[in-house]
This record gives structure tokens, C-alpha cells and sequence, in this order.
């Protein structure tokens, strides 16, 4: 196994301990920020989340630049992507955080853009991802960001970014969707 497959491998290990970090209720206290309190563990689990998401650069970068894409890393990074931000988008919700028929919504891209993907992979084809689903990907991961950090450092301007960045993100993520399954409808079309 290579560098970059044994990267994103340490990002799928991560989420179990980012799902802990947020279910438990450890006591490691709060901060107050503005009119805001940060429990510390939000915080911990929004360090563990930037790590992670850090690393779906990185893995890419190192993969590309020597040379070391394989089939198992085109099948780990989009999983492992799609595993640590649907885990954090549902434990937002159950922390109160995000709403779930948004989340819903966003989840439920990710799963017909999967599926649209495996019918091309049964066909032969081999599906790129596009610039707005990258824009998608980086607005999400800004969104949960904030949102643990409960719109830290922008809580003391009482600017609720963390609120805007999630809309946005929803935003890329339904036009992201749209795009995708349009120029690539052909996949399902021409489908046996």
C-alpha cells in the first residue's frame, strides 16, 4: 500500500474518534466567546475535523505529483470523504446545530452522485470530479468548521457565517448535483 492510500486511510481511522469526541458527553468544560460558550470538546472535535479533511489534500497532492494513483485510492478518497462529512453533517444535527432536513438533502446528493458513479464504473467510464464539486466540498467542510467552533472567531461581531456558509454549501451542493447528473445523464441513458 502506498503513501497516499495509507493518508486516507488514517482519515477513515480519524472518524471514529471525531464521533466519539462529539457523542460522549465528556465534561472538559467551555470557553466563552462573545455571547457565545464553545464546549471544548466542539473545539477538539473541530481540530480532528480540519486534520482529516487536511489530509484529502494532501493524499491527492502526493498521489499526483509522484505518480501513485491507484485503483484502491480512487475508491478509498471518495469514501473516506464522503464517510467523515456525512458523520460530521449528523452529529450537527444531533447536536442541534444544523437543520435535518438539510442535511438530509445534502447526504442524499452523495449517495446519487455514488450510485450514478458505480453505474458508469459497471459501463467502463470513469467519472472526474468537477470544479463545483470541489467548490462543494471545500464549502462544506468551512460549514462544519464554523459550526463546531459555534462561529468562532466571528461570534464576537455577532455575524452568523457559520449559518451563511452551511446555505452556501448547500447551494453548491444541489447545483453541484444538478451539473453533474446533466453532463453525464448519458451514463444512465445508454446503460444496459
Amino acid at each position: 500500500m502506498n503513501i497516499p492510500n495509507k493518508i486516507t486511510l488514517s482519515r477513515i481511522f480519524l472518524i471514529p474518534i471525531f464521533i466519539v469526541i462529539l457523542s460522549i458527553p465528556f465534561d472538559w468544560g467551555t470557553w466563552e466567546i462573545g455571547n457565545r460558550e464553545l464546549p471544548i470538546t466542539h473545539f477538539a472535535a473541530a481540530l480532528l475535523f480540519i486534520i482529516a479533511s487536511s489530509t484529502d489534500w494532501l493524499d491527492g497532492y502526493y498521489a499526483r505529483k509522484y505518480n501513485l494513483i491507484t485503483n484502491l485510492g480512487k475508491f478509498l478518497d471518495p469514501l473516506a470523504d464522503k464517510l467523515l462529512v456525512s458523520a460530521a453533517f449528523i452529529l450537527l444535527v444531533q447536536l442541534e446545530l444544523a437543520p435535518a432536513w438539510l442535511v438530509i438533502l445534502i447526504i442524499s446528493r452523495e449517495f446519487a452522485v455514488t450510485g450514478l458513479r458505480l453505474v458508469a464504473s459497471g459501463e467502463g467510464i470513469v467519472l472526474a470530479a468537477s470544479p463545483l464539486g470541489k467548490i462543494k466540498t471545500v464549502s462544506q467542510i468551512i460549514a462544519i468548521t464554523l459550526m463546531l467552533l459555534h462561529n468562532f472567531p466571528f461570534a464576537y461581531i455577532n455575524i452568523p457565517l457559520d449559518i451563511f456558509m452551511l446555505y452556501i454549501a448547500l447551494l453548491f451542493t444541489v447545483v453541484s448535483g444538478f451539473d453533474y447528473f446533466y453532463k453525464n445523464w448519458h451514463v444512465m441513458r445508454d446503460s444496459k
